[in-house]
């Protein structure tokens, strides 16, 4: 399948949206100042990725860019979610490396933009689950983390991997306020080797066609989309392969509410309130949550022996 250019990609919302075509003509879609001014009013970023589109098989609906990049978690700049994206200019995306130490052959350090040249990227539309019991549905752009796994060498003792959010005031107001913080910085999570080599693992440099959003986790993030949105770490500074189950963040904020695994499931309620539904952004009814949110065929089976109650 052919990668497409910045000047090759016509966003769904505008393609879906033949009124607003037929009214420029075929003739002003091939004129960029055209597409320009229509992904302007449509408040579309201009892509500076190349990537493979999505096909988008299971016909999910696309939360618009304006939801996705205007209400985000991300707790170094503010508990407000509508506030996030205002304080985000702090950070400096560039330039940014990762460290990748542990059960490596030779850990090393690699800067994010080698990243991109390196590895193929495409476009995944995934669901995104929310904790909280909000959701969204987002065309992120990335590539498999499994891939990045096996070109790291990892040590077959290896049984886990952990990531560590980069810890720098100068950018994470948050982490300036000690023990005033909102959590323990820098921001942890972890997940199982074979949950990280599953091909839906994704770490993600991008969304809409365009590199990520500060408030979005730029310039590096990881997206698992059968689990809860924490687990998805943001701004990813460090790497590390390890035997030793990872403590994520939230797990030491509050183990009795927030596990390891944090997989999507109805059945297993939040101490503080119900996971049976779920607010897509922009929808006034709520509708069911799905198991593993809706990735039981591509996941389940890592799961085939566990009591998920306990493992939550």
């Amino acid at each position: 399948m052919k990668s497409l250019t910045s000047n090759d990609i016509t966003p769904k919302e505008l393609f879906d949206n033949r009124r607003k075509f037929l009214k420029l003509g075929v003739a002003s879609l091939v004129a960029n100042s055209a597409l320009v001014d229509l992904l302007a009013k449509e408040n579309l970023p201009m892509s500076n990725l190349n990537y493979v589109k999505d096909t988008n098989p299971n016909n999910l609906t696309l939360n618009s860019f304006e939801q996705i990049t205007s209400y985000n978690n991300f707790y170094e700049f503010t508990t407000s979610k509508e506030g996030v994206k205002g304080l985000a200019h702090t950070l400096k995306p560039k330039p940014w490396s990762i460290v990748v130490d542990g059960l490596v052959e030779k850990p090393f350090e690699m800067d994010v933009e080698e990243l991109i040249k390196k590895y193929p990227l495409q476009e995944r539309i995934y669901r995104f689950r929310c904790v909280e019991g909000w959701s969204m549905v987002v065309p992120w752009i990335g590539f498999e983390l499994n891939q990045f796994i096996r070109d790291a060498k990892v040590l077959s003792k290896a049984k886990y991997i952990r990531f560590e959010t980069r810890y720098d005031e100068t950018m994470f107001p948050d982490q300036t306020r000690g023990i005033f913080a909102t959590i323990d910085y820098p921001y942890v999570e972890g997940l199982r080797l074979d949950e990280a080599m599953n091909p839906l693992t994704l770490l993600c440099v991008g969304l809409y066609g365009k590199t990520l959003e500060n408030q979005n986790g730029a310039p590096l993030r990881l997206v698992v989309p059968w689990k809860y949105g924490f687990k998805s770490i943001k701004s990813i500074a460090k790497i590390s392969f390890t035997d030793v189950e990872p403590l994520n963040s939230w797990q030491k904020e509050n183990p009795k509410e927030y596990g390891f695994y944090a997989n999507v499931n109805p059945k297993v309620d939040h101490p503080r309130w119900s996971q049976k539904k779920e607010r897509v952004l922009g929808k006034f009814l709520k509708q069911d949550t799905l198991l593993f949110n809706g990735y039981e065929k591509e996941v389940g089976y890592l799961y085939k022996d566990m009591d998920l109650t306990r493992y939550f």
